[in-house]
């Protein structure tokens, strides 16, 4: 029984200690994999993580294997975005201007590619084995807690 009550309070105590914006993080990877699954794709991992990097959701569809990064925008929809956005209204006329997508910087993909690697090695898969890198970006409006879905797919990293 005291096994059972530390392994609780240990999965508390790491929800409790997360960050805002690892919370947001959380929530966008969810939207992200009910978003492929409706779309055909089986999810096999999610948080593939080793100290050079992490893969956030890694699925496959039609035999080839897809590795996502979720980029996650959260915005209040009743407050403006910046002082060059004070008229925004909704995500939509905010959100069409910025991409997140531009932030996955050279050393990111230098790291992505890396743990693509690894995750490869370890799971035996072949070198002529068909895969692609892809990246979910979602915005989450937190007022209407709606979320817009950008699918960018078969990325060159």
């Amino acid at each position: 029984m005291k096994t059972f009550h530390k392994k609780r309070f240990l999965v508390v105590s790491r929800e409790m200690t997360r960050t805002h914006k690892q919370k947001i993080g959380k929530i966008g990877e969810d939207i992200a994999c009910k978003f492929l699954a409706k779309r055909g794709f089986t999810v096999l991992e999610r948080n593939f993580w080793k100290k050079w990097g992490e893969i956030d959701i890694v699925v496959e569809k039609d035999k080839v294997l897809h590795f996502v990064e979720v980029k996650t925008v959260s915005h209040d929809s009743g407050a403006s975005c910046s002082a060059s956005c004070p008229a925004c209204k909704e995500v939509k006329s905010c959100h069409d201007n910025y991409r997140p997508e531009d932030n996955l910087h050279p050393w990111k993909l230098k790291r992505l590619s890396r743990t693509i690697q690894t995750y490869l090695l370890e799971k035996d898969i072949f070198e002529e084995d068909e895969w692609r890198f892809d990246v979910i970006i979602v915005f989450l409006d937190q007022k209407t807690k709606k979320a817009k879905i950008r699918f960018l797919d078969n990325i060159i990293i």
